[in-house]
């Protein structure tokens, strides 16, 4: 069966660099990554190139020696694909669209083409072709020629398929036009959360794929879709949940990543609103992951970008179940005891313990791990935030002097 899917994935090229701003460690970290990504897309990646560079070429990113060196190899065994991991200027990719005859996309194309795939809503799709769109129109001119030696497959979804026929003008028309109507859906969803009154509300924040909507299935009893790739969640999923006799709102947000596009930043502004207004934040941590601590950074960045960085934080690190730490034994290479031999008891006594106001939590929320705790942490702060706002509920707090002490 794995098989059969092989075949229709795209044989695909990944391509990065090492600078003096990233080193050759960091760069297999963004490459594992990014195949991830082409994998989420639809495509199988055959192969890895970089290059060591002070800084990338302004014409081809790569020296042109390396992209004689890819050419050949994407001759010679049939690669329709290329993604490179940084961004690539309109020059650079029109220069080697001339010499390489594939698809050349870079980490962001690709991300907008994974949103592109799991846009499942009107408003999803029009904020996804807006970032598009935006991405696009600076590379119109070596795009379209381009486009129509390889249609459809990973890249080709939304705009870039529909419209190879247009001018600039007509792309700008677009964009204004997508830019009224999210607009218009703004200000109905900035209605919607009005609506929702005056409970607490908890936005669920963190990297792609770490568990978030596993995390809310098992908190709300929802059905959120749950599935192993990156980007599973586009669409904002908010559910009413109960725990003790404490209601609250919960929301599953849109997950995080290394080098997100601004586009996408930018259009999915009310997406972001459910995080902006959220009153406590729950960040929600793959500690299973080797650079779990790189993630943690990236989306600190976004939620300081959003200006949501104030905001109360919960860290909860999840899949504890997939945990696995090496020993000195296991690994003969390492002589030096590093943080890959950590125990989840010493990561416990590490800056993990002491941030914030709020300790951090260690969940598997598959199995339902320390799940008590977890529930008994979330109530605790939502009912904190409850108190300031309602000095005195007969329903929840029988005993006001006990509700005037935790408002103290």
């Amino acid at each position: 069966m794995i098989e059969k899917e092989k075949i229709n994935f795209e044989k695909t090229i990944i391509v990065g660099i090492v600078t003096q701003n990233q080193s050759e460690e960091k760069l297999v970290e963004y490459l594992d990554e990014l195949e991830f990504l082409t994998y989420t897309a639809g495509g199988e990646v055959v192969k890895r190139f970089w290059q060591k560079m002070d800084k990338p070429n302004p014409k081809t990113f790569l020296g042109t020696g390396k992209i004689e060196e890819i050419n050949l190899y994407v001759k010679e065994n049939e690669i329709s694909t290329i993604v490179f991991d940084d961004e690539l200027s309109p020059s650079q990719q029109k220069n080697i669209s001339k010499i390489i005859d594939c698809k050349i996309l870079d980490r962001t194309h690709l991300i907008l083409d994974i949103f592109a795939q799991r846009a499942e809503t009107s408003y999803a799709r029009t904020q996804v072709e807006l970032a598009q769109c935006i991405y696009l129109l600076p590379r119109l001119s070596g795009m379209w020629t381009h486009l129509e030696r390889q249609k459809g497959g990973i890249g080709m979804r939304g705009p870039g398929e529909t419209e190879i026929e247009t001018d600039r003008r007509i792309v700008r028309d677009r964009i204004a036009l997508l830019k009224e109507k999210i607009k218009t859906i703004d200000r109905q969803m900035s209605v919607q959360r009005g609506n929702r009154g005056a409970m607490v509300r908890v936005a669920l924040v963190g990297y792609t794929n770490v568990g978030k909507s596993t995390l809310m299935n098992a908190i709300g009893k929802s059905d959120v879709f749950v599935e192993n790739k990156l980007f599973a969640t586009l669409d904002t999923t908010v559910r009413k949940v109960v725990i003790k006799n404490m209601p609250f709102l919960l929301s599953d947000t849109v997950g995080f990543i290394r080098k997100l596009p601004t586009q996408l930043i930018e259009s999915f502004k009310s997406t972001l609103d459910e995080v902006r207004e959220a009153d406590l934040l729950l960040h929600v941590v793959d500690i299973s992951h080797s650079d779990f601590e790189d993630h943690i950074e990236a989306v600190n960045k976004i939620l300081l970008d959003i200006k949501s960085n104030d905001k109360p934080i919960i860290m909860v690190f999840n899949k504890i179940d997939a945990y696995k730490h090496l020993t000195i034994e296991e690994d003969d290479l390492i002589t030096e005891r590093t943080k890959r031999h950590y125990t989840l008891e010493e990561w416990k006594q590490t800056w993990m313990h002491t941030m914030g106001e709020n300790r951090a939590l260690f969940i598997s929320a598959t199995n339902k791990e320390n799940f008590e705790e977890f529930r008994k942490t979330v109530y605790d702060a939502v009912r904190k935030i409850h108190i300031t706002r309602f000095p005195y509920n007969k329903f929840l707090y029988p005993d006001y002097e006990d509700a005037e002490e935790d408002k103290e």
